[in-house]
């Protein structure tokens, strides 16, 4: 197996290939774009980091004989999946090396935003001795808040918990009263905010967390409160913290992530020299983490190209050819019926449930289950949710998963079904499978549908009167948005049609400001945006 290897490996990791004379590779510590389009498909997989992206244009270019791209490190923005998959690819990561250097370059910040250090530093650097200018805060005994309790937002809570902090925290995908195995509360969003001396974000970037620490949840906080955000750049509003530093509501930012990156320093946080301190996303950089990814990419590559076995795939669960083969075309159709849910569901889930019917409930389904679990997940986490750890994060949330096969005569060959239980709800969604290729969503709750899971879909819930269809129409047509695809459907178990949902494939995401001026027609009962990568 040719292998080539564009951003370097740690040795730790290079050592364990020098005993398989079946892989061939290539290492290169750097590589333009245009070299590696020139050769990448003279080799049958490629190991990556942050330096090189594989988006579309390279994957078009590879042929039927390249199987695998390895991507040393938990993200993996810098790969197209949707591009991969659809060529067969295999895209691997390595979730868990890198999550407690995260953790500690959160509390690293914590201590600098706390002690001035940098600043004091920089002082020294000049020759000057400010000692009563850079006069800190102790962290004992203060409130730390997180927002998003995933892998490294508990490795957060643990090192602050031994700095004697108290911590309270808030995930809207965990049940208050969970069991989190730590004395942290579980508390809304807004105490959070209220009750903090220091919020620190842990949480991926999505519609709904964009812009989250922003004018109005400033206004929530305590004076001189310190924000910390390893996670993803664009969940802070970096002006409007701008503005609170210079006001003094702000004590102190701390910001690890940047959008873009590199950032293109325009943004007015790069002209505050006191109360903030910058570092070039280096939650992963230490040496232990480099050698930890290195090792674990190696093992996970060795293993693929000797037996065949997959392992923290991004895009695939682990499992034989043979179970592969049998249960192939189902694993997009479930992993997209668990990310429905997962971007419309907005509470903490008690019991996840997969049901099969007809021909599928025949095949090995455990990896379809597993999958669902995965596309639930997917949207509601900072980190990649991998076959493998999906399991693991939904015990950690108290999330039952139950698995169920059903004899049931109707009118598909195979049906999938998800149900989502809260404290409050009970959802549902199903789909099935048309020519065993193309993946279609037949039934929410109790709607009948007929939608393709493709793209940007609005799920507008209407009261069901005549001309409702003409005003979401003109309302979208007013912000040139391109209408693709239009489903209607009213419910079946109800004479009284008290109210209809309209499906809307677009051309481009809406944004939350025109999602707004949707939900505020007096016609609206609800609006939600789904998107399908």
């Amino acid at each position: 197996m040719k292998i080539l290897i564009t951003d370097g490996l740690s040795k730790e990791g290079l050592s364990l290939f020098e005993n398989h004379k079946n892989i061939d590779l290539d290492v290169r510590k750097k590589i333009d774009r245009d070299e590696l389009k020139d050769i990448i498909n003279n080799y049958e997989a490629v190991i990556i980091r942050s330096a090189t992206t594989i988006d579309e244009e390279i994957i078009n270019l590879l042929g039927e004989d390249f199987k695998l791209i390895g991507r040393a490190g938990i993200g993996v923005d810098n790969v197209d999946i949707k591009a991969a998959s659809k060529k067969g690819i295999i895209v691997m990561n390595t979730p868990s090396a890198n999550a407690i250097t995260t953790a500690e370059h959160t509390i690293a910040l914590l201590f600098s935003l706390a002690r001035k250090t940098p600043q004091a530093h920089n002082s020294m650097k000049s020759l000057k001795w400010e000692r009563s200018k850079f006069q800190g805060t102790e962290l004992y005994g203060k409130t730390l808040g997180l927002i998003g309790m995933g892998n490294i937002g508990r490795l957060v809570a643990e090192r602050a918990l031994g700095l004697k902090m108290k911590v309270i925290a808030h995930d809207p995908y965990i049940l208050k009263g969970t069991n989190l195995n730590m004395p942290v509360e579980l508390v809304d969003m807004d105490e959070v905010f209220k009750m903090s001396d220091v919020i620190s974000v842990h949480t991926p970037l999505t519609s709904t967390t964009k812009n989250l620490i922003s004018k109005g949840s400033i206004e929530m906080m305590k004076d001189g409160v310190l924000l910390i955000n390893c996670a993803r750049g664009g969940i802070v509003n970096e002006e409007d913290v701008s503005e609170a530093i210079n006001s003094g509501k702000v004590g102190g930012l701390a910001i690890d992530v940047f959008n873009p990156e590199p950032p293109d320093f325009k943004s007015p946080i790069f002209n505050l020299d006191e109360k903030v301190v910058l570092t070039p996303h280096l939650g992963a950089s230490t040496q232990e983490a480099q050698m930890k990814v290195g090792i674990a990419m190696a093992e996970q590559v060795i293993e693929f190209a000797n037996n065949g076995v997959v392992s923290n795939a991004v895009n695939m669960p682990s499992m034989s050819n043979e179970v592969l083969n049998e249960i192939s075309p189902y694993i997009n159709l479930c992993e997209k019926l668990g990310n429905f849910m997962g971007q419309t569901c907005k509470s903490g889930v008690k019991e996840i449930i997969v049901e099969y019917s007809g021909n599928v409930a025949e095949t090995n389904v455990a990896p379809l289950t597993i999958t669902a679990l995965k596309g639930y997940l997917s949207p509601i986490m900072s980190a990649p949710v991998t076959y493998v750890n999906a399991p693991l994060i939904a015990e950690e949330r108290g999330i039952k998963l139950i698995e169920s096969k059903v004899s049931k005569d109707g009118e598909f060959s195979s049906l999938v079904s998800v149900t989502i239980k809260t404290d409050n709800e009970e959802l549902s969604i199903s789909g099935s499978l048309f020519g065993m290729k193309e993946a279609r969503f037949t039934k929410l709750n109790n709607h009948s549908i007929d939608l393709i899971p493709e793209g940007n879909i609005l799920m507008i819930q209407n009261y069901d009167k005549p001309g409702v269809v003409g005003l979401l129409g003109e309302a979208l047509g007013k912000k040139d948005i391109n209408i693709a695809r239009l489903y209607l459907s009213r419910q079946e178990d109800s004479q009284k049609q008290d109210y209809a949902l309209a499906f809307i494939s677009v051309d481009s995401p809406v944004s939350e400001e025109i999602l707004e001026d949707i939900a505020n027609l007096s016609e609206v009962k609800s609006i939600d945006q789904v998107i399908f990568g």
